[in-house]
């Protein structure tokens, strides 16, 4: 392996890491479902859905776009540059 194959790998460790963090951040889809149990929607949460829950969906597939493409900038490097 060489340096290059080496940074590649440490960069997609480092994105896959921040994946997995930013969903485990998101909240449910079913998180509405709080009224069924009497768990009213207040009026400090109705902007916390402008803010930081509309942030993550975008981060995760930014970040995921860009794990995809230097997986496959990796490859096509090691291809036809490598041994």
């Amino acid at each position: 392996m060489n340096g290059f194959e080496i940074a590649v790998g440490i960069v997609l460790i480092i994105m896959s890491l921040l994946i997995i963090a930013i969903v485990l951040l998101q909240e449910g889809r079913q998180s509405n479902l709080g009224a069924i149990q009497g768990a009213a929607d207040s009026f400090l949460e109705k902007g916390r859905a402008r803010t930081l829950d509309a942030i993550l969906p975008k981060l995760t597939k930014v970040i995921a776009f860009a794990f995809f493409v230097v997986v496959f900038v990796g490859m096509l490097v090691t291809k036809f540059l490598g041994n």
